[in-house]
C-alpha cells in the first residue's frame, strides 16, 4: 500500500513539474496553485523514482530513484499537513495531464535511454520547482507555506545538485583505455 502511495506521490510531482515548466517562470501563482503544483510535483517524482527503481539498468540511478522517493513522499507528508492547517486541499492523485506528459514517456523508455531521459527530467524539474519554492517562500500570504517552501528548498537543491552529478557520468563520452 506505501509502495502505491509513494507511486502516487511521484506520478503528481513529475505531472506538476512538467506543466509547471510549460508555464512562464515569472508568472504568478496564488497558494491553491502552488499547493497542486507541489503535491503534482512530489507524486510524479515520487512515481517515477519507484519506476526508475526497478527499470533503470545503472545502479548509481537506481540509488538516487530510492532518494528522490524518499524525499518526495517525505515532502507530500509535510505538504498535505500544512495545506490542511491553511485550508487548501492537496491533490491525492497525479491528474491526467501530468500523467500523459510526465509519466507516459517513461513507460516505453528502457535501458540507457531511460536513464539519460530520467536524469535530464529531474534537472529540468527540480531547477524550475525551486525557482517557485523561492518565490513561495518569499511572496506567499501564508506563512505555513512560507515556512514550507523555507524548508523544502534544501532538498530539492541536493535532488538538483546529485541529478546533475548523474548527467554528467551518463552523458560524458565514454573514456578510452
Amino acid at each position: 500500500m506505501k509502495s502505491i502511495f509513494a507511486l502516487l506521490c511521484c506520478f503528481s510531482l513529475c505531472s506538476v513539474l512538467g506543466v509547471a515548466q510549460k508555464k512562464t517562470p515569472k508568472s504568478t501563482i496564488n497558494d491553491q496553485q502552488f499547493v497542486n503544483l507541489a503535491g503534482q510535483t512530489d507524486m510524479v517524482d515520487a512515481n517515477l523514482g519507484q519506476l526508475a527503481g526497478t527499470v533503470a539498468p545503472s545502479q548509481s540511478i537506481k540509488d538516487y530513484a530510492q532518494k528522490l522517493v524518499t524525499d518526495q513522499t517525505s515532502d507530500f507528508q509535510l505538504l498535505f499537513k500544512v495545506a490542511q492547517q491553511s485550508s487548501l486541499k492537496v491533490p491525492i492523485a497525479i491528474d491526467k495531464a501530468h500523467n500523459t506528459s510526465m509519466i507516459g514517456p517513461f513507460q516505453k523508455l528502457k535501458g540507457t535511454a531511460f536513464d539519460r531521459r530520467f536524469v535530464s527530467e529531474m534537472v529540468e524539474g527540480d531547477t524550475k520547482s525551486i525557482k517557485i519554492y523561492e518565490k513561495e517562500a518569499a511572496d506567499s500570504p501564508t506563512p505555513a507555506l512560507r515556512s514550507y517552501a523555507e524548508e523544502a528548498l534544501p532538498i530539492l537543491r541536493a535532488d538538483l545538485a546529485n541529478a546533475m552529478k548523474l548527467e554528467e557520468t551518463k552523458t560524458a563520452p565514454a573514456k578510452k583505455g
